[in-house]
Formats: C-alpha cells, sequence, structure tokens
C-alpha cells in the first residue's frame, strides 16, 4: 500500500538534516529524498558529506529515494527573455555546464545507493512549443548518459519550466522514448499552475511516470497560487490516489508541501499534510 512507499524531502521538514531525519524515523515513513543538506544544494556535496549523509540515513532504517537535483533549470538561451523558479541555492549557469553537473550528479546518486534523479525543462519560454525539438534534443542527450551509467532521470512538472504541466512533461518523455527518462507527477504543481490536476494531468501523465510528489495548492481570489495541507486545495487527493493503485502504480511517493503555516515552521506544516494524508489514506 501507499504507507509502504511513503517519504519525505528532507528540507521540507528542517534545514538540520539530523532532525529531519530523526523527524521522518519518528512518523514511520520508509525513505527520503535529498534536496538541500544543511544549506547546501545536494549537487555540491563532496565525497565525504555523501558518505557521511548515507550512513546518517541508513542509520535510522531509511533509504534514500532519489536526488530532487536542480538540473537544467536554466535558460535554453540566455539571450531571451524566459521564466524562473527556485533553484535552491544554484546560481544560472549555461546548458553546457548543468550537463558537467550530471555527471557529478549521477555519482552522487550512486554513492547514495539510488538510481533516480529528478530533473527539469529548462526555464519556460514565452512559446515552449517553438522550441520543443531543442529542448527533446537535450533531454535526449541527457537520458543517453544516464542509460549508460545505469540511473533513471525523472522530468518533473514545473509550471516555471517547458515541461510545465502533465500534458508537455509526457510529450517530451514520449519524444525521447528512453527508459532512462520518466515523468515525475507532482499533482499539486499542476493545481498550483491553475490547471486541473485529477483527472485531465494524470490522464496525460499516467503512463510515463516513475515517481509522485505529494502536494495541494490552489489559486487565491487575487489569482495567485499557495500551496496548502493535503486534501485543503484543488487537488482531489483521494481520487488521485485511488487511481494510481487501480492502475497498478508501483512506485514511491514523497511529501513536498511547500506549506508553512502562519506562525509555524516546516515541520509543523508538512506534519500537517502528513496527518491530513493519514485520514485520506484510510479512505483509499
Amino acid at each position: 500500500m501507499i504507507w509502504e512507499r511513503l517519504g519525505v524531502l528532507t528540507d521540507e521538514v528542517s534545514a538540520h538534516f539530523e532532525e529531519a531525519l530523526d523527524w521522518a524515523a519518528e512518523q514511520g515513513l520508509k525513505h527520503v529524498e535529498i534536496r538541500v543538506i544543511n544549506g547546501q544544494n545536494a549537487a555540491d556535496l563532496d565525497n565525504e558529506q555523501v558518505s557521511e549523509i548515507r550512513r546518517q540515513v541508513e542509520a535510522r532504517g531509511l533509504f534514500i529515494s532519489a536526488i530532487a537535483s536542480p538540473l537544467f533549470k536554466c535558460a535554453l538561451d540566455p539571450s531571451r527573455q524566459v521564466a524562473a523558479g527556485d533553484t535552491f541555492g544554484q546560481r544560472e549557469e549555461s546548458v553546457q555546464s548543468h550537463f558537467a553537473k550530471l555527471d557529478r550528479v549521477i555519482t552522487i546518486a550512486k554513492m547514495l545507493g539510488t538510481t533516480r534523479i529528478r530533473i527539469f525543462s529548462f526555464w519556460r519560454e514565452a512559446d515552449p512549443a517553438l522550441h520543443r525539438d531543442e529542448i527533446v534534443r537535450y533531454m535526449q542527450q541527457a537520458a543517453v548518459v544516464a542509460e549508460v551509467q545505469g540511473v533513471q532521470l525523472l522530468l518533473e512538472n514545473e509550471p516555471a519550466c517547458n515541461g510545465g504541466y502533465a500534458e508537455e512533461v509526457a510529450a517530451i518523455v514520449r519524444a525521447v522514448a528512453s527508459p532512462a527518462l520518466r515523468g515525475l507527477w507532482d499533482p499539486g504543481n499542476e493545481a498550483y499552475g491553475g490547471l486541473e490536476a485529477f483527472p485531465a494531468g494524470y490522464a496525460a501523465m499516467k503512463d510515463v511516470l516513475a515517481h509522485v510528489h505529494l502536494k495541494d495548492a490552489y489559486i487565491r481570489e487575487d489569482g495567485q497560487p499557495h500551496c496548502v495541507p493535503l486534501g485543503s486545495g484543488n487537488v482531489p487527493v483521494i481520487a488521485q490516489l485511488k487511481a494510481l493503485l487501480a492502475d497498478d502504480y508501483n512506485g514511491l511517493f514523497t511529501i513536498e508541501t511547500h506549506y508553512v503555516p502562519v506562525g509555524g515552521n516546516q515541520m509543523m506544516g508538512t506534519l500537517m499534510s502528513l496527518q491530513a494524508l493519514r485520514v485520506l489514506m484510510s479512505e483509499v
């Protein structure tokens, strides 16, 4: 069932890595995803740090499910005006620099005992369709590297990127046509971008996805998106989870709430989502 495959992004719990790990273990979670460790992006870790991270994770009976990397959150062409989003401490770099970073992240992933690496599809162009061939070509190049190295790249739907929504990510994955590139489905990101996460978004993604992030969001009256605890936004969480199980999805689930309650902290926000998920799962 879902509970046996549930984990969390550590920096969604606490900026202090060991505190986040203790919390995950206390909550009975099974795995963690790595994005920022004590203020440092996972892509920048040295070998000694990587070894210590794995030791600490496994000492608590957890495993590392994926590196939530910032790979390919960059502009295809710096001379063009594009969207931008959170890079979690990474500076803006060229496409070529991201390919060099890919090699390092693959090494880190193997040292951490995982084969999964979250990636993106470049900062969103004014008209992504005009640049689709270029996007696919770079994704194919990355997939070739990943396939040779025995890892799997997970392309996430991120509104600030060209693969911003389910339909766009699915089209890229199908065009690349490599087992080394699959979709990472985040229904909350779809809702955050103002589109229907379920059933429409899921229908587009379900045949190409290999990993799931769990968050919820809605569009406020002022037109701005806002993340909320699971079950409080525009994602029909129960229906989505039931559909994943009915469609024999056998991958992992990771809580990534992006929600901090007023006057609270990240741990409180993630705990609120986890508690809500426990209630929701009783109905699945």
